[in-house]
């Protein structure tokens, strides 16, 4: 949610938007040169904004919530944004066509069926999921256009400095290569059970680390789109409307394998073909001709592939092993005969038609997530139970006696099958018992509901309870100081000229080594965290660092740095200026709406903002 809000709230922090709340008429939100913002316009925005917002998070945003996050200042700066480039729009007297808007219309994604083309029946269900009528939906995509026009105007074609360039391209692209060792338990020598007394003091010590957590008993509804997909009726007409629609992308055009000669004249292709007819065999006539069996041979081809269609014709009119007559093609007159033939298929409407069906149901009902979503949070905010609901929309009601926030049962084992969801288990803890919550976003679409029936609160653990696990932590931190006491003296006796293999040797470890690695593509046995103490390391400088698990140290030398060339051509280098160049026109594009704001003026009223979101009103001055 964060990164969403943030992508919104970007304007503030360009715009200084917070310095031009005052206060003027109690209907008008915001005035904009001759623009006026009224209180109705800004409270329907809001609402289409933050519900969507909230859709795009799988959860929705209380009022308060909203409030507390800022949107509402944010939603306005957007706002604000829009009617400063719809000013210099009309300005600059810009117009687009109706055909431009429909091309937009038409070439949006999401809009488009399962054929690739726009479907109108998914676009005026889309857009009336988001709340919009189609006028206004139109309406919006006309300014949007216009807009674009000023924003591309702006912002594009901005080369990006051939400095950060090489920069950035060294970053990505810079190798390293190193030596090194791993010290592991079996390097920390023996390692004998604390005294009583040692024990206890590390227990005490560390007593909130081995804290019984707090476990809570729950009910979990979960609905996503497979579930509702399960469910959704698909017409064979429909079916057959999808396949004919289709049908080119279920056929398996005929190939052929094709050997052709080519000739600088029609009286020399005349002459080889003579010889043929008299016993002369293909490959030989193309070896006479210093041609091999790879010069000759196009490969395994449908007809549509053959770039010359007269030589695609002709190969494709021959039976297997027949030889053409000569053909006078793009590219020279030419001799061709077929090795093998692979017929066309088809697939049928039978055969495909569960495929179509499966695929046409978990579209609909993406598009039904949302409504079904809705359906049960009336039934919720009706009364009824999960059980309840679960019964009459045919789910399954999942009941865990124990779960902890670690999504743990009480045996300490991962609960099976639980929705994988990046919120559940936080505002699972979160919740009060018997509370009313709102549902949780399952990864992959749908939403799961819950209900926390019991409360076990975490509490503190006697040693005795669990002596065993503190014994197990205890070593693993002796076996992890033992290490880091010896790596740091390795370390030493590097920096003072002793080489790795000599070390390793002495302590009977193995050297190994780490070609031309990248920063983003560290070795699978070497943390990322390494690589990064690595590519801060100088050539020849040795270094230490954790190893990959709790107690491994690894104790390293850097043996040869490899600066990438930056080519100004090459595919990566064009990849690094685009992105240099989106960030650079970005930025311009801020800028220039600043401009715009101190040119055209902006103001705000603080009192109608607050009676649009539902706020109380701000003191007067």
């Amino acid at each position: 949610m964060g990164v969403i809000l943030g992508m919104i709230a970007i304007a503030f922090g360009i715009w200084g938007i917070g310095d031009i709340f005052r206060g003027f008429g109690q209907t008008t939100v915001a005035k904009v040169g001759g623009t006026e913002i009224r209180v109705e316009t800004f409270r329907q925005f809001y609402q289409d904004k933050v519900q969507d917002l909230g859709r795009r998070i799988g959860r929705p945003i209380l009022p308060d919530q909203a409030r507390a996050l800022g949107l509402d200042r944010q939603i306005l700066g957007q706002l604000v944004a829009d009617a400063l480039l719809d000013e210099r729009v009309r300005a600059l007297r810009l117009g687009v066509t109706e055909a431009e808007v429909a091309r937009r219309i038409t070439d949006d994604p999401n809009f488009k069926g399962l054929t690739g083309q726009f479907d109108r029946q998914r676009f005026d269900l889309t857009i009336r999921q988001r709340g919009y009528t189609e006028q206004r939906y139109i309406a919006e995509q006309r300014r949007t256009a216009l807009r674009a026009q000023i924003i591309g105007t702006v912002s594009a074609e901005i080369p990006a400095p051939k400095a950060a360039a090489e920069a950035f391209n060294r970053y990505q692209n810079e190798q390293r290569s190193f030596e090194y060792v791993v010290l592991t338990a079996a390097q920390a020598g023996d390692v004998p059970a604390p005294a009583a007394d040692v024990l206890t003091k590390y227990f005490e010590g560390r007593k909130v680390l081995f804290r019984a957590p707090e476990y809570r008993q729950v009910s979990l509804l979960a609905v996503t789109p497979a579930d509702i997909a399960a469910s959704v009726e698909i017409s064979e007409a429909d079916v057959r409307r999808v396949y004919d629609e289709r049908k080119a992308t279920y056929e398996t055009p005929e190939r052929r394998q094709i050997q052709q000669i080519s000739f600088p004249t029609l009286d020399e292709a005349r002459a080889a073909a003579d010889k043929l007819t008299k016993g002369t065999t293909f490959v030989a006539l193309a070896a006479e001709r210093g041609l091999k069996d790879t010069d000759i041979d196009l490969g395994l081809v449908a007809q549509t592939a053959i770039v010359d269609r007269a030589v695609g014709a002709a190969a494709f009119a021959l039976k297997p092993g027949q030889v053409s007559a000569p053909i006078e093609g793009r590219f020279g007159v030419m001799l061709v005969t077929v090795v093998k033939v692979e017929l066309g298929q088809t697939r049928t409407f039978e055969q495909v038609a569960s495929e179509i069906k499966n695929e046409l149901a978990a579209s609909r009902a993406k598009l039904e997530m949302d409504t079904q979503h809705d359906k049960i949070e009336d039934e919720r905010l009706g009364g009824a139970t999960l059980a309840d609901i679960a019964k009459k929309f045919n789910l399954k009601l999942v009941e865990i006696p124990a779960i902890d926030r670690a999504g743990n049962a009480a045996d300490g084992k991962p609960i099976a099958g639980l929705p994988q969801s990046p919120t559940l288990l936080d505002v699972m803890f979160k919740a009060d018992k018997q509370g009313d919550d709102r549902p949780a976003p399952i990864t992959g679409g749908g939403f799961v509901w819950f209900v926390v029936s019991d409360i076990k609160p975490g509490r503190d653990r006697d040693l005795a309870e669990i002596k065993d696990q503190v014994e197990v932590r205890w070593r693993e931190d002796e076996i992890a100081s033992r290490l880091k006491v010896k790596s740091a003296d390795l370390l030493d006796k590097l920096k003072a000229g002793k080489t790795l293999t000599e070390l390793a040797a002495a302590d009977k470890l193995k050297v190994e080594t780490a070609a031309s690695v990248k920063r983003g593509a560290p070795p699978a046995v070497i943390p990322a965290r390494a690589i990064q103490v690595v590519f801060q390391t100088p050539k020849g400088a040795p270094g230490t660092v954790d190893g990959a698990n709790a107690v491994d140290r690894i104790v390293f030398r850097v043996t040869d740095v490899t600066v990438p060339p930056f080519d100004p051509n090459s595919d990566e280098t064009k990849r690094i200026d685009e992105v240099l160049r989106r960030a650079l026109a970005e930025d311009i594009y801020l800028q220039y709406v600043g401009k715009l704001e101190t040119e055209i003026g902006v103001t705000i009223n603080q009192n109608a903002l607050n009676q649009a979101t539902g706020n109380s009103p701000a003191p007067q001055q």
